[in-house]
């Protein structure tokens, strides 16, 4: 593949390991940037911008803005600009796309931020952080319709996801045991990744018989509260080393409530095989947003990246699964896996491809990467999705 102009190379990456609950979002922001910067080999006042993702700032860490610029105050930036995003779940993938414009532009090297810090003894207040992600009236009527018994864990979002789940059974054939699966190798793949929250692995049994979250939801078909960072360095591609690997296409949308989440999941895709000129075959690895081992099931089909009814049954079979004969879904464990850190999950999925585009997976390397793809959403008004950002990412020449 040619380097084109509008072609962004990913410079370095960095990211903090997810299990832990003790570090501030200070820490955890100055460790990723470290290793991001480090790793391009990059100097902070040599930055053009920063742009960073969080979400619950204001609400848990009594930081209501100017986030990024208190806690990367001591980092070295001098008067380098900040720009912060708040785009719920998929802050992540707004601060990237928004940083791929600007290294487009060419005015030099962009650090693309996002942490969260979820963990902080007070469930009720992370529960309510998350659920600003939808429109307050909205909310409301979320509550006053989800709740009781068939919803004890008392999240109106992991409601909603199993309203989906009943969805993909009804209309796309899937079944309690596929979606198992995907918790199943979810965690297998997260037991490889030295960052991952989870390091344990299960069996489709112990997964089907966890506590239920929400309807036919268990606890181990669920992401969980994360805290956790990731960063990138981004740049031209035009001036960048041959073999960094390069964002060849940024691709989002925003729902409005005139269309199902799935069908807006669509759209997006759809937008991204244009731009990119590719298609759904073409890819060997997805970062997909499985908030829900369910929804990693309907997403690879509302994508297009597996026919209706086709997801399941590969994932059953292993074909996504590290090594598979398909397309390898999550190797980073995904949601459900590695962590959901709101504002850095886009980040953290685009991490991942990159260490797999440039052959640095270890044991748990995808066999042949030369093209993956990252799928981050967030916010829901009303059914629809409010926020997806996509990207497609080229491994550089070796």
């Amino acid at each position: 593949m040619s380097i084109r102009s509008e072609h962004v190379a990913i410079l370095g990456t960095g990211m903090t390991d997810m299990s832990r609950r003790d570090l501030s979002p200070s820490e955890m922001a100055h460790q990723a940037v470290h290793e991001a910067l480090a790793d391009a080999a990059i100097e902070p006042e040599q930055l053009a911008l920063v742009v960073a993702s969080n979400a619950m700032g204001g609400r848990l860490c009594d930081q209501g803005s100017i986030r990024a610029q208190s806690w990367l105050r001591k980092a070295g930036l001098g008067s380098v600009p900040v720009v912060n995003v708040d785009n719920s779940c998929a802050g992540g993938a707004a601060a990237v796309q928004m940083a791929t414009l600007a290294a487009r532009a060419g005015s030099g090297p962009v650090l693309v931020l996002g942490v969260e810090k979820m963990w902080t003894g007070d469930r009720a207040a992370t529960l309510a952080g998350i659920e600003d992600g939808l429109p307050a009236d909205y909310r409301a009527d979320m509550h006053a319709r989800f709740v009781g018994e068939q919803n004890p864990g008392g999240s109106i979002l992991m409601a909603l996801n199993d309203r989906w789940a009943h969805d993909c059974i009804a209309e796309h054939g899937a079944t309690l045991e596929q979606f198992a699966a995907a918790a199943v190798k979810a965690r297998l793949h997260a037991s490889w990744n030295p960052n991952a929250q989870i390091q344990q692995t299960v069996t489709v049994d112990e997964v089907l018989a966890a506590p239920q979250v929400s309807g036919i939801l268990t606890r181990l078909m669920c992401s969980s509260f994360t805290d956790g960072a990731a960063a990138l360095v981004l740049t031209p591609g035009t001036g960048a080393p041959l073999d960094a690997p390069r964002i060849i296409a940024s691709v989002a949308r925003s729902g409005n409530g005139e269309m199902d989440y799935h069908k807006r999941l669509a759209e997006t895709a759809s937008a991204m095989w244009e731009e990119s000129g590719l298609g759904p075959a073409d890819f060997d690895l997805a970062e997909i947003h499985d908030a829900t081992s369910p929804e990693e099931i309907y997403a690879l089909e509302s994508l297009g990246l597996f026919g209706t009814g086709e997801a399941g049954p590969a994932t059953v079979a292993g074909d996504t699964t590290i090594g598979g004969r398909g397309l390898c879904v999550n190797p980073s464990g995904g949601l459900v896996g590695r962590g959901h850190p709101l504002g850095a999950t886009g980040l953290a999925q685009l991490v991942e491809l990159a260490i797999h585009l440039r052959g640095r997976g270890g044991h748990r390397q995808v066999p042949g990467a030369r093209l993956g793809l990252a799928v981050n959403t967030g916010g829901i008004i009303e059914g629809d999705a409010a926020y997806i950002g996509m990207h497609a990412v080229a491994a550089g020449s070796r």
